[in-house]
C-alpha cells in the first residue's frame, strides 16, 4: 500500500475512534464511501446473504458491523487496511442520528435542495437549529439531526424534495475527515463543536412515513388505485423538458415509500409517456426509485 494510503487509513481510524467517543457507531469506508469490507456471504446461496445481519461473527456486513467499542473499531479498520474514510450510522442509541443529504448541482452558487429546505421549513413553519454540519466534497451539506427513542425514520431519496435524501435507520453518513475519489469530507466552520441537535418536530412529521389508506379495490389498471396517489401522477404529468426524470423518480420513491408503488406502476408509466420519456426509461427510472427504497420491481 502507498504511504499516502496509510496516512490516509490511519487518519481515517483517528477520526472514527473520535467520532465514537461521542456515542457514534462506525464503519470503514472505502474511498467510493462504500463499507470497506465485502460480504463474507458474497458467494453463498441465497437467502444467507439477506437474512444475516452479522450474526454470523464475521466482518463484512455494512452498517451492521457499526459499534463504538475501541477494539472492535480497530479491528475493522484492521481487516479493511485499504479504507480511507468511515460512515456513521444512523437511527442507533444514544442519537438515533438523522441525516439530511442536502446535494449541489454543478454550476449553481447555492444548492437548489437548500432553497427546497427553506421552503419546507417556511411551509411546515419550523427552523433547523444550530448543529454539526458536513461540507462535502461536491459542495453539497449533511445536516446532522437527532430523532427521539420509538421513532424510525427510514432512507429516503427526494421524498422531501428533490436533491434531498435521509439517512435513517439501517443507513450511514460519510463522517468529517473521511477521503474519497472526489476529496474529503469537513466540517462546517464552526459547528464541529455542537453536539447534532434535536430533529424539529414538524421536520419529524415529515420524515416518518405516513399511513397508508387504502381504498376498496386495489388495481394497477386506470382510475385511483390508492389514496394519494393522484397527486403523484399528476407531479409527473406537470414535467417540464429537464425535468421528466427528477419528477418521475421522486414520485415513483413517494409512492413506494408510502406503500403504493405496485399500485401505482402502470399510472405512473403512463403519465411518464405522455411527458415524452420511452417507456424503457420511465421502467428503469421506475426500478430505480424502487432499489432506493428498498423494494423491487
Amino acid at each position: 500500500m502507498a504511504t499516502t494510503d496509510r496516512q490516509a487509513t490511519t487518519l481515517a481510524l483517528a477520526h472514527a475512534l473520535s467520532a465514537a467517543e461521542r456515542g457514534l457507531a462506525v464503519i470503514p469506508l472505502a474511498r467510493t464511501k462504500l463499507p470497506a469490507l465485502r460480504s463474507p456471504h458474497r458467494h453463498a446461496p441465497a437467502p444467507e446473504p439477506v437474512t444475516c445481519h452479522g450474526e454470523c461473527g464475521r466482518f463484512g456486513h455494512g452498517v451492521h458491523d457499526a459499534s463504538t467499542d475501541p477494539a472492535r473499531i480497530r479491528a475493522l479498520f484492521a481487516a479493511a487496511p485499504w479504507a480511507t474514510g468511515y460512515g456513521i450510522a444512523c437511527g442507533l442509541p444514544p442519537h438515533h442520528l438523522i441525516g439530511i443529504d442536502l446535494d449541489r448541482r454543478p454550476g449553481e452558487p447555492e444548492t437548489g435542495s437548500s432553497t427546497a429546505l427553506r421552503e419546507l421549513a417556511l411551509r411546515h413553519l419550523f427552523t433547523i437549529p444550530p448543529t454539526v454540519v458536513v461540507l462535502t466534497p461536491g459542495g453539497g451539506r449533511h445536516l446532522w439531526l437527532t430523532g427521539p427513542p420509538g421513532h424510525v425514520v427510514p432512507n429516503s431519496a427526494g421524498r422531501l424534495a428533490p436533491g434531498i435524501d435521509v439517512r435513517g435507520a439501517g443507513g450511514y453518513l460519510v463522517g468529517p475527515g473521511s477521503r474519497t475519489r472526489h476529496g474529503t469530507y469537513t466540517t462546517a466552520p464552526g459547528t464541529s463543536h455542537l453536539p447534532p441537535a434535536p430533529c424539529p418536530p414538524a421536520l419529524l412529521r415529515l420524515l416518518l412515513p405516513p399511513p397508508v389508506r387504502r381504498t376498496g379495490g386495489g388495481g394497477s389498471g386506470s382510475g385511483e388505485p390508492v389514496t394519494g396517489g393522484r397527486g403523484l401522477v399528476q407531479f409527473v404529468l406537470a414535467a417540464q423538458e429537464g425535468q421528466r426524470n427528477t419528477r418521475l423518480f421522486w414520485a415513483a420513491c413517494r409512492a413506494y415509500e408510502n406503500g403504493i408503488g405496485p399500485a401505482l406502476l402502470t399510472p405512473l408509466l403512463q403519465a411518464a409517456r405522455t411527458t415524452g420519456l420511452t417507456d424503457r426509461e420511465a421502467r428503469a427510472t421506475i426500478a430505480s426509485a424502487a432499489r432506493m427504497t428498498g423494494h423491487h420491481t
